[in-house]
């Protein structure tokens, strides 16, 4: 008997503001991974038993070896961390994929949330979220993203103080839990549980009038440069700086009636944005220029995760708001998109068929 079964997991966006690994939101922009298990179908040509189709941003550099492709290769450390080696015979998978590839709008943490779920579905392993959630974090190693593409809406998140036990479990290189297909020493790939409760998670309030206008430049910035870029130490007046605006901006963005200028002068950061205008020509001019006064509807811009996407919340004037940050760009000699997006409020689903 064949199973059927669907994954939506939206995109996301990190760092909103103040809060540098710490917030994120889910966007209703959704990976997609429709599935379908049929033991009268051969996928015995892939070592995994999964045959992958790929439709989307990136489609033609995307891998199709199970081993290879960050949704499979997710799922296939879940499995084997559950004494499960492969994909039962017969896995097909059709990923549509509308995610902006490195452009900061969570594309890997879409995916690593992804291959989570579909482990979790193909096996029946019947994990909450939360505990998918602990396979995740083993993976991206920071938890806006990827609390904020499971659990969707607006999150805060940190991690938890772990033993040096499961400290250690936490930090082991990424080639052993994710390994290169035929390359990686098998003595030393993961195939433990991860620990329990890595992350802890709160979803706020967000108010409905305020909606996300993503303007997307046409380059990906690497986010290993993006932290590569950032100081290891900080002074006390930057540190003090963010944390007076994260304290007001978690509560300034559930009101009912959004303080425009409150949120604007909420988001202001100095821990990454500055950092990163090396890596994204114009950043922080486009950043200072638009305000509620030049810009009515705007309540806030920010860098979009590590980038170079640059979010901004408004309540109107999306398209006017939108083009004036692209015209920026142009200047720079930089092609941008744009989208205007809500917030994914249920996070990643599965409905079965």
């Amino acid at each position: 008997m064949s199973d059927t079964f669907s994954l939506k997991v939206p995109a996301s966006s990190a760092n909103i503001g103040p809060g540098f690994d710490v917030l994120g939101i889910g966007l209703n922009l959704y990976l997609e991974i429709d599935v379908k298990v049929d033991p009268k179908v051969d996928t015995s040509s892939d070592p995994f038993n999964a045959a992958i189709t790929y439709e989307g941003d990136g489609a033609a550099n995307v891998p199709l070896d199970s081993g290879k492709n960050l949704i499979t290769n997710t799922a296939l450390y879940v499995l084997r961390c559950n004494d499960i080696k492969a994909f039962p015979a017969g896995t097909q998978i059709h990923v549509k994929n509308p995610i902006p590839l490195g452009r900061g709008l969570g594309s890997s943490g879409a995916a690593i949330v992804g291959g989570v779920m579909l482990a979790n579905e193909v096996a029946k392993l019947g994990f909450s979220k939360e505990r998918m959630l602990d396979y995740c974090l083993l993976i991206e190693r920071h938890p806006d993203n990827i609390a904020a593409a499971m659990l969707g809406g607006f999150v805060g998140s940190y991690l938890n103080e772990l033993s040096p036990e499961e400290t250690t479990a936490k930090n082991v290189d990424l080639e052993y839990i994710l390994p290169k297909y035929n390359k990686t020493d098998e003595s030393q790939i993961v195939s433990t549980p991860p620990p329990q409760k890595i992350g802890q998670y709160i979803q706020y309030d967000w108010c409905k009038k305020i909606k996300c206008v993503a303007i997307i430049p046409q380059f990906e910035v690497s986010t290993d440069k993006a932290r590569a870029v950032l100081p290891e130490l900080y002074s006390k007046p930057d540190i003090v700086y963010n944390l007076q605006r994260l304290a007001v901006l978690t509560t300034a963005l559930t009101k009912n009636e959004p303080d425009h200028w409150l949120i604007h002068e909420a988001m202001k950061d100095k821990i990454h944005q500055p950092y990163r205008s090396t890596l994204i020509p114009g950043l922080c001019e486009v950043l200072a220029s638009v305000t509620p006064d030049s810009h009515p509807g705007s309540c806030g811009i920010c860098l979009s995760g590590a980038g170079p996407t640059i979010l901004c919340l408004a309540t109107d004037n999306f398209e006017e708001i939108a083009t004036s940050v692209i015209d920026f760009f142009k200047k720079e000699g930089i092609e941008c998109v744009w989208k205007l997006l809500d917030l994914a409020y249920e996070g990643a689903t599965v409905e079965r068929k």
